[in-house]
């Protein structure tokens, strides 16, 4: 069963019983909005883009997972920052309620982008503070509100739920494996240091993706961020895990489109909500079961 708001994102529910396991994809965003027109251009643009990895996961919902995806682009409104990430020197005029710029405002990608990395200006000049808050009602709000829904009722119906928060990483940057000179890690996971999720099933995922032959760091240089952050509380059955896919795996980065070894990750990681979806299913509530 599919959910469309259009330009804004795509929820996928499963047909059949489902289990407590959601996915989203916040990045992968490729409808660039007529109102959008930075002095980048959209190739350069579409490289900063978790590009296609929508596409990777999309089979979640044959396992009985949920799948929320993006489809406005990071660079427009980025979804994994908090609503208060704002940089004050790129508005117009004085937001009017209180802000919260982190470094990643400072560096130019808080919750809208002021720079192209490292340092192109992304505007000729500063934005109204209307325009960016429509941005948030129309954009960041639908997609965190979408998440945050599904994530309760799920938890509702099962008692715990497991967040699956997917992302890829340029390979350039991608992190070595330690002791292995000269190898980037395929996939870094990261649960904020332990934080936002049972330690448990992040080191579930982690052997299950080391089994299948991959390279694996965990909090290594990506900790999670506001997705992870926001709607995680191990402690109540609430758990968030953030993936990095390397770009290399499935990704000509030039052309950003699809690489040779797209079909055989796609494989690997429909195998990987194979098994998630019974390690969720096993640890299913049959109190919250039953009171459904």
């Amino acid at each position: 069963m599919r959910y469309e708001v259009p330009g804004v994102l795509d929820l996928t529910l499963p047909d059949t019983d489902g289990v407590p396991l959601i996915l989203d994809s916040p990045h992968s965003g490729r409808d660039y909005p007529d109102d959008f027109q930075p002095l980048v251009g959209r190739h350069d643009l579409r490289r900063v883009e978790d590009a296609f990895v929508d596409s990777l996961f999309e089979r979640a919902p044959d396992f009985g997972a949920t799948l929320l995806n993006a489809r406005f682009p990071r660079t427009y409104i980025d979804a994994n920052r908090a609503a208060t990430d704002l940089d004050p020197a790129m508005l117009l005029s004085p937001w009017p309620e209180p802000i919260r710029p982190s470094e990643k405002s400072r560096l130019g990608h808080g919750l809208v982008w002021k720079t192209y990395p490292p340092d192109r200006p992304l505007y000729p000049g500063k934005l109204a503070v209307d325009a960016v808050r429509r941005r948030i009602n129309e954009y960041w709000l639908p997609y965190h509100e979408t998440l945050e829904t599904e994530i309760r009722r799920l938890h509702i119906a099962h008692g715990q739920v497991w967040h699956l928060n997917c992302h890829s990483m340029p390979s350039t940057s991608s992190p070595y494996i330690p002791g292995r000179a000269g190898v980037r890690a395929d996939f870094v996971l990261g649960d904020r240091d332990g934080t936002t999720c049972g330690r448990d099933f992040t080191a579930f995922v982690r052997d299950t993706l080391e089994a299948m032959g991959y390279s694996v760091r965990l909090n290594d240089p990506y900790r999670g961020a506001e997705l992870v952050r926001a709607y995680a509380a191990p402690s109540e059955g609430r758990h968030s895990l953030q993936i990095e896919i390397n770009r290399a795996l499935y990704l000509d980065e030039q052309a950003i489109e699809p690489g040779r070894g797209f079909e055989t990750l796609q494989k690997t990681l429909t195998e990987l909500i194979r098994a998630m979806a019974a390690y969720t299913r096993d640890r299913t509530d049959p109190v919250a079961e039953a009171a459904e």
